[in-house]
Formats: C-alpha cells, sequence, structure tokens
C-alpha cells in the first residue's frame, strides 16, 4: 500500500504530524545534564543542588523575562532529577541514557516513602489468631524506606537530625522476636527528633554491602553523614540510648559551675546564641542533647546541674527552681535572658519552638554564608525587598559603644531590616567586591555601613553611608567635651542612617551600586593541622572521662586490646628482622662456598620454586574445588587439544610471579571432557536460565573459583569486563539481562551462541581473535582479582563433575 501526498493536504497533514512528534522526541532526549548544571561529571549531591538552586532562580520564567526562559528551566530541572537519581546518573555515564524506560532498568521495589505493605504479610498468611502484638512486623514495613531515600533524605538530614536505621528481612526470625524492642525504641525515640527508619536488607542488598550490613537485624545510627554499626541485641533499651549517646560530638554540651559562667555568657566572638539548661541531675538528658545537636550552628549550649555545690551561684543568679527542668536563652546582653522556659521535662518541640525565634544574635555577624543567608535573605520582589545594614570592621571585636548603639537599632529594627557586622580580615572577598563594585578603597572603609539588598545569590544591590559610624573608646572619650562631641556625632550619623534606610525602603527606589559576591567563608572551619590536633585532644580526654564514668571497662578492654596488638605487632617486626639476619648470613655463607669453589655450578641438592598446573577432571575435583580450605583459591584455564600446548605454556609463564602464593592452586580444563560442567556453572550464576556455550569459543577463559565463599570470577579476551565490548554483544547483553535477571548476566555472551540474533542485523561481526593472543590482558586481571576490583558471579552449589 502506497500513501499518496502529493495534494497541498497531504503535505499539510505531513506537517502536522511533525508537529505534533516535535514535544515527544524533545521529551525523550535532553542535552548533556553535566553542562546544563555547569558541573563537573565527579560532583557530589550537595552540589548538584546548589547548581540547581542557582540555575532554577535565574532562569524561572517569573524572575527572567528571556523569551527561551520557560524552556531553559524544564531543561534545568530533567538535569537536575536525572543527576539526583543515583541509578538514572550511573545509566547515563555508563550508557548515555536519559529517559527512565522500564526495560533498561533493573526492578526496584515501591515502598511509597512509608507504609509500603497495606497489611501485614503474616496476617495474610498465617491468619489474625497467630499473630500476637510481640511479634508484629507490621512497623516494619510502615517505615520502610527505600536506598534513594536514605541518601538523599536521611543521609543529607543527619547533619542536623539523627537518624536510626534498623535493616531487617520479611522471614527472618530474630527481626520477629526483635519487633517489640523495636516498637519501644520508636515510641522512646521518635518524640525527642529522632528520624526512625526501616531498609529492607533484601531488596536494598547493595546500600546494606555499602553500610557494612552482615546479619538482620542491625541497627545504625546515622549522625553527620556517618553510619555507626551497633553490634549487640535489641533487647536492652538503656545500651541502645547510650550508644545513641556516646556517637554525638564530644563537649557538644559544655560543663557550667561558678568558676566558667561569666567566660561562657559573656563571649560571642563563636557568634552563637548562649542556652543554659538546668537540670536536677548529674547528666544532660537525652532530648537536650539531640536538640543541642540539632541547633549547634546557631547556639552554644551549656549544662548545670543543679545538684553539684559549685553550680548554687549559677541557679541563684537566674533564679532556677529546683525539681524543674529550665532553658535560658542569652544574647549580647547576658543580665538579661532572652526567653526562659522552666517545666518538669520540657518538649523537644516547644525547644524547637523558643530556639526557632532566638536563634540569632542581636547583631550578627556574618561569619558564614549560612548566616548571610539567615540575616540577609534573597528577595528579588521590589515591594517587599529585605535590607541588610552591615557594619564593616577592622578590629575584632568592633568597639564595645558602637556595637551597643547598633544593637539598639537592631531592637526596633522594622520586619524587613536587619542589622549585623562583618570582619573585613575574615571576609576580603565578600568586602573587596562591595570596595570595587562603588570604587572605593577598601583601606578607608572601617567602620563604614553598607546598605545591601540581596536580588538574587551571587548579585547584590547596595548602597554606602556617607558618614562613618562614630567610635568612643577610652582615648578618644576621656575628657567630658570628647563624650559630647560623641554624643553629638553618634546622632547625626543615625538621622542620616535614618534617612537613607526611609528612602531605599520605598518601592520605586534603586540603590546606587551593584556587584557579584562570592560565597562567605566559614569563619568557624579549622585547618586540617589544627583539626588533627583538636581530634587527637579529643579523643585522649574522651578517654580520661571514660575511665571515670562507666565506660571504663569498655576503655581498660579497648586499651589492653591495643596494648596486646601493639605487642603482637612489636614481635612480629621481631621475628621479621632475625628471619631477614639469618636469610643474609646463610646467603652470604653459600656465596663464600661458591667464590671457595671457584665454579658456578648448579647445585642439584637445593630445593627448587616449582609451578604445577593440575588437569580438573572428576578424580580430582574434590581436592581441587570442593575440598578445598577456606581462603584458597583454584585458578583454571580452558583449553582443548589444539591449543592445549600453545595456551598452557603462555598461562605457565603469566602465573609463575605466583607460584609461591600458598592459597593458590593453578590447574586446566579440557573443554571437550568437561564442557557441560563449565555450562552448568554459568547456568547457576544465571538463576538457572537456558544458556548454550560453544566449546570452541570458550578456549582461553579462566575461572578463578572460590569454592569456601562458592563464587567464581571469570576472564576471557571477549569478556565486557576485560575489554570494550562489541555492539552486537551489547545488544545481546541487553536481551539476556532482561525481564529482572541479572545486569551482568551479559558478562557471559562470548560464550553464547543464538543462531537467530545474527539474522537482520546490519551491525558487523566482532573481531575475530587469534589463538596466540587470548591471554593478553590475563596480567592486568589477575592485578583486579587480588585486587578485588573484579566482578564475582555467586553460585549455590558446586555441580558435580561426571567422568567421560
Amino acid at each position: 500500500m502506497q500513501w499518496k501526498h502529493k495534494g497541498w493536504k497531504g503535505r499539510w497533514l505531513w506537517v502536522m504530524l511533525a508537529v505534533a512528534l516535535c514535544p515527544v522526541l524533545i521529551a525523550q532526549k535532553i542535552g548533556d545534564p553535566y553542562k546544563i548544571l555547569g558541573i563537573h561529571r565527579k560532583a557530589s549531591l550537595p552540589e548538584i543542588r546548589k547548581a540547581y538552586k542557582q540555575l532554577a532562580k535565574e532562569w524561572h520564567p517569573d524572575k527572567n523575562e528571556n523569551p527561551n526562559a520557560e524552556s531553559r528551566f524544564v531543561e534545568i530541572k530533567q538535569a537536575y532529577e536525572l543527576l539526583s537519581d543515583t541509578e538514572r546518573r550511573q545509566a547515563y555515564d555508563l550508557y548515555g541514557i536519559t529517559n527512565e524506560d522500564e526495560h533498561l532498568y533493573k526492578q526496584r521495589h515501591d515502598y511509597s516513602q512509608y507504609a509500603r505493605f497495606s497489611n501485614d504479610p503474616f496476617e495474610e498468611f498465617f491468619g489474625t489468631h497467630f499473630r500476637t502484638q510481640d511479634q508484629d512486623i507490621t512497623l516494619f514495613h510502615k517505615l520502610s524506606v527505600t536506598a534513594r531515600h536514605f541518601e538523599n533524605n536521611i543521609m543529607e538530614k543527619s547533619i542536623h537530625t539523627p537518624a536510626i536505621v534498623l535493616f531487617y528481612t520479611d522471614w527472618c526470625f530474630e527481626c520477629v522476636r526483635s519487633a517489640a524492642a523495636w516498637r519501644r525504641l520508636v515510641a522512646a525515640l521518635q518524640p525527642l527528633g529522632v528520624t526512625m527508619a526501616t531498609v529492607h536488607a533484601a531488596h536494598e542488598a547493595a546500600l546494606a554491602r555499602r553500610v557494612g550490613v552482615h546479619t538482620v537485624p542491625c541497627l545504625t545510627l546515622v549522625l553527620d553523614k556517618h553510619v555507626y554499626i551497633y553490634k549487640e541485641g535489641l533487647t536492652s533499651l538503656p545500651k541502645i540510648l547510650e550508644f545513641v549517646r556516646w556517637k554525638f560530638p564530644y563537649k557538644l554540651v559544655r560543663s557550667i559551675n561558678n568558676d566558667n559562667v561569666e567566660s561562657f555568657v559573656s563571649d560571642f566572638e563563636d557568634n552563637k546564641v548562649k542556652a543554659l539548661i538546668f537540670e536536677d541531675r548529674q547528666t544532660i538528658r537525652l532530648r537536650y542533647l539531640i536538640t543541642a545537636f540539632h541547633y549547634r550552628d546557631r547556639v552554644a549550649f551549656g549544662f548545670v546541674d543543679m545538684t553539684a555545690r559549685d553550680a548554687q551561684n549559677v541557679t541563684s543568679r537566674y533564679k532556677v527552681q529546683r525539681q524543674m527542668d529550665t532553658m535560658v536563652l542569652l544574647k549580647e546582653d547576658s543580665e538579661e535572658p532572652a526567653a526562659t522556659v522552666s517545666t518538669t521535662e520540657i518538649p523537644t518541640q516547644t525547644l524547637h519552638q523558643l530556639i526557632e525565634a532566638n536563634q540569632m544574635l542581636t547583631l550578627p555577624r556574618l561569619s558564614s554564608q549560612s548566616v548571610l543567608e539567615a540575616v540577609c535573605p534573597v528577595e528579588w520582589r521590589a515591594p517587599r525587598r529585605r535590607l541588610c545594614c552591615v557594619l564593616v570592621a577592622r578590629a575584632a571585636p568592633p568597639p564595645g559603644a558602637a556595637a551597643r548603639a547598633l544593637r539598639r537599632l537592631a531592637r526596633a529594627a522594622p520586619d524587613r531590616l536587619h542589622y549585623a557586622y562583618v570582619y573585613a580580615h575574615a571576609q576580603p572577598a565578600f568586602v573587596q567586591a562591595l570596595a570595587n563594585g562603588s570604587g572605593s578603597d577598601i583601606s578607608e572603609m572601617e567602620h563604614r555601613i553598607v546598605v545591601i539588598w540581596r536580588r538574587e545569590a551571587t548579585r547584590v544591590q547596595y548602597e554606602w553611608l556617607n558618614e562613618t559610624w562614630p567610635t568612643c573608646g577610652r582615648a578618644h572619650c576621656d575628657q567630658p567635651g570628647d563624650l559630647l562631641r560623641y554624643q553629638q556625632q553618634l546622632n547625626e550619623t543615625k538621622l542620616a542612617l535614618d534617612r537613607l534606610l526611609r528612602r531605599l525602603l520605598k518601592t520605586s527606589e534603586v540603590m546606587a551600586y551593584e556587584t557579584y559576591v562570592q560565597e562567605l567563608v566559614d569563619e568557624s572551619v579549622r585547618g586540617p593541622v589544627w583539626a588533627a590536633l583538636g581530634r587527637a585532644a579529643e579523643w585522649a580526654e574522651r578517654a580520661l572521662a571514660a575511665l571515670r564514668t562507666q565506660h571504663a571497662l569498655s576503655a581498660l578492654s579497648a586499651a589492653s586490646v591495643l596494648a596486646t596488638v601493639a605487642l603482637v605487632l612489636a614481635a612480629g617486626y621481631l621475628m621479621a628482622y632475625l628471619i631477614r639476619v639469618e636469610e643474609e648470613s646463610v646467603q652470604r655463607q653459600k656465596e663464600e662456598r661458591k667464590k671457595q669453589n671457584g665454579s658456578a655450578k648448579k647445585n642439584n641438592n637445593e630445593p627448587q620454586s616449582e609451578l604445577r598446573l593440575h588437569e580438573l577432571r572428576a578424580e580430582k575435583y574434590n581436592g581441587l574445588v570442593r575440598l578445598l580450605k577456606p581462603g584458597c583459591r583454584t585458578i583454571v584455564l580452558l583449553v582443548d587439544m589444539q591449543s592445549r600446548v600453545q595456551l598452557l605454556s603462555k598461562f605457565h609463564k603469566i602465573v609463575w610471579p605466583y607460584r609461591k602464593n600458598k592459597t593458590l592452586v593453578f590447574a586446566y580444563l579440557v573443554v571437550e571432557r568437561n564442557v557441560g560442567w563449565f555450562q552448568r556453572v554459568l547456568q547457576l550464576s544465571l538463576g538457572g536460565g537456558e544458556l548454550r556455550v560453544n566449546a570452541r569459543n570458550a578456549v582461553g577463559t579462566v575461572l578463578a573459583l572460590n569454592p569456601h565463599r562458592k563464587y567464581f570470577c571469570i576472564y576471557h579476551a571477549k569478556h565486557p569486563e576485560c575489554a570494550k565490548p562489541h555492539k552486537r554483544m551489547s545488544r545481546m547483553t541487553r536481551s539476556l539481562g532482561g525481564a529482572g535477571a541479572d545486569p551482568e548476566a551479559g558478562a557471559f555472551i562470548g560464550f553464547h551462541t543464538d543462531p537467530d540474533s545474527s539474522s537482520g542485523d546490519d551491525a558487523p561481526d566482532p573481531p575475530v581473535l587469534l589463538q596466540e593472543n587470548l591471554l593478553d590482558g590475563l596480567e592486568n586481571w589477575l592485578d583486579r582479582l587480588f585486587e578485588g576490583s573484579t566482578h564475582r558471579y555467586y553460585i549455590n552449589y558446586w555441580p558435580d563433575m561426571t567422568t567421560k
């Protein structure tokens, strides 16, 4: 049938069809996501998110008047969705796949965030009368999360929110026994702000391996992007809570008494609000410790034990009642608390609400990008602009009189205006950008005030106050006349600043200067040397503290273990040194004996290292494979009668350097006699699927068998792991690995013969390998084998080898 479209109707039909197919084609294929987001290929997930947020704000259709802004915004969103998904990103890096077709991906389990199962599988199988409350694992399924949720949410949020994650499986009797303990743990920690989740170890096997889970149930603590495994049972709730407490940063909450309270509440150089927790007990509650970890970047916490004698003055100073938990928040004016709450046990929600409302100082310092985001948020709309009045100070800290005057203005400031100060020496790039944008000299900016409007994350509009903010130190205000002149100058500067702010808060007003700024330097980050010294001092203090607490036994046991290890290492080093000295002495005696004899004849009585190649057949199968000791491996070369001599000689030469390794056994297999055993091994690794093996194509294959662990590694010149696969092999790999099978099933494609796959295939056949080139890449493969970077194919059992 031929479609005639010579008329105008046919041409219009073609045009309409092309227009209709264009969006579909565009949706199926996007550009390079790394170039779209402007990041490198090894960028981490936080870097990807940061690039996406900046580009999304820049190209949002409501903010950008460019006619291509909408399509550009959609492209940025698609690139972010691709790279934020670990599996899609890996598929793009390996194969260039940008869409999410089901047949190109391994089947993933859908948990739908939480409540993955609507009913209990035990209830469906056994009935409700067999299920008891202590063995009800419904809560496991309700809290199940995927590996993507674990990485993108739990791991990322663990910087501020700790998480307890339990790895389990459905038919695990130990998991069933631990259901009641897990329910009590959730009831105890979830109200305190701890994220409670579970992971199905069978469905998320890759995540379980990466975390280091060996058995289920396995309880893990995710804290500050680190995963800690709890190695004891779930029966003891106090032990679990003590394990969680011990993993928090050391001295997260400082112990306060009469001697150090003044230095704690008066030192605001760390740019943090001070919080005092008063309790009638010796150790701080876990709920307050978790809250301190959540707000550690903004608030410095101190703990006061009201039962101690050296803390009575602190208790009476802030008028705290006994038998009542009290939290006092202090800002720059330490004598007047910014907020106070007192009850028998302060709820976590109350703690968060009180700290959220008072987490910034009255006059904060722009000491990091996060502080800048909180004090000077981005607002691109002119009617809702937010101004940030910043004092540029070169001294540390700024003069007290100037800071007090700005603090008074900050307390009476409207919602759209915030006050802050910045150190010019600590943030040179930020101050230099403001100076360059206005053509000012950076050396003349001491005590200058700049009013900033952040329209975008990196673009700011600003204007300088012409008057310099006055200071009144001891050298300037000793005399009454100097103090009067200072007050007069301060009042004039306040009036000028008030006029400037009133003018800039108007919607129609335009600021004088505009510039681009970089991210602020985090002043709290220490250098690598200081960080290492701090960690060493922290561990020393932890050890001393453990000796005075209930961790003394564990600390002593740890010290004894370290001493034992050190003793064993010292003894091993001494033995190795003595053996080396003895060998050198024997070698010198041999050389002297040869010189005395005056001949270099070979001594036939000396033992010579040799390498034996065993033939793997039914009579030696148990000794070479099944009964091999744990930790030993058998390296087997597959040959036929035609290539036996040539391949065995080359194989012997390649493995000769490993002849002294007592854990390696070398053998060869004649494929004409035992091709059925080789085919059965491949089928077991593929899950029992049908597979046809061509004996001739199997020649040159090397199998590294680990009988005890029940897995093997495979080498062949056409193996995708050893060389880049041919296009035809790639298509056959996808067809063999589809329908939920192992994606590594295509690794055996070099031995698979399918007469139908070659018909109708326009691609040329893969190049033919010569017999002498089959083992060219074996040396590199052996290096990767012993490094552990080769893929492992697991089987349930080793098949029998029949006698022929």
